[in-house]
Formats: structure tokens, C-alpha cells, sequence
């Protein structure tokens, strides 16, 4: 499972993060954010950046311990776990608090727009 694998997989993840911000400035397009919404949208764009920039660190601390072939025992394997389950819901408990406020912002269409994507701890995707 730590082969190519892996590596292909952490390679796809490095790939998404590196186009957040790219994926965050169309969303403002496809939601059409109004002026008037500006400061919330800017509240979640920042948490969806903060978000994924965390993960992509937590990868690359990773992708360091892999390359110098550092073996982790079980018990360091399920701290790792847990520490990423932590950073998870952090990231997810501060996307839906900058969410709230522009959402109760949106209009009926923003909302529909809005209830059709994806996003999670690793922001939209």
C-alpha cells in the first residue's frame, strides 16, 4: 500500500491543493458574489485557503517521512490518524462558520448553486 500507490495518491492530493486558489476564485464567479457580500466571501475564502494549506503541509511532513524511508509503528500510524481526524474537523468547524453568515446571505439561486458542490476539509473540490 506505501508504494506507487501511495505516491500516486499523494501526488493527485498535492495537485488539487496547489489549484485551491484557482478552484476558490471561479466558485466566487459561479456563486456571482455580490459587493455587498464581499466581507463574508472573503471570510470563507480565507478558511477554505487556511484549510487547504494545512492539509497540504500535513503531506508534505509525510511525503518527507516516506522519502527517508522513516518506519512508523502502530501506535505513531494511529496518532497520525487522530491528529488528522483533529485538523479535519478544525477545517470543517471553521469552513461552516465563515459559511453560515454568507449563506443566510444568499439569494434562492445562490443557494441552489451553492447546495450542489463539494467541499470538505480540503476545501472545494
Amino acid at each position: 500500500m506505501m508504494g506507487g500507490g501511495m505516491e500516486h495518491m499523494m501526488s493527485m492530493m498535492h495537485e488539487k491543493l496547489s489549484h485551491a486558489g484557482d478552484r476558490i476564485a471561479s466558485l466566487k464567479t459561479e456563486l456571482k458574489i455580490t459587493d455587498a457580500q464581499m466581507p463574508a466571501w472573503t471570510k470563507f475564502s480565507d478558511a477554505l485557503l487556511a484549510s487547504a494549506k494545512d492539509m497540504e503541509a500535513s503531506m508534505d511532513a509525510m511525503d518527507k517521512r516516506m522519502q527517508f524511508g522513516m518506519a512508523a509503528s502502530l501506535p505513531e500510524k494511529l496518532d497520525h490518524h487522530a491528529m488528522m481526524a483533529a485538523k479535519h474537523l478544525a477545517a470543517l468547524q471553521a469552513i461552516k462558520a465563515a459559511l453560515d453568515p454568507l449563506y443566510a446571505s444568499f439569494s434562492d439561486e445562490q443557494k441552489k448553486l451553492a447546495d450542489g458542490l463539494k467541499i470538505g476539509p480540503m476545501g472545494v473540490m
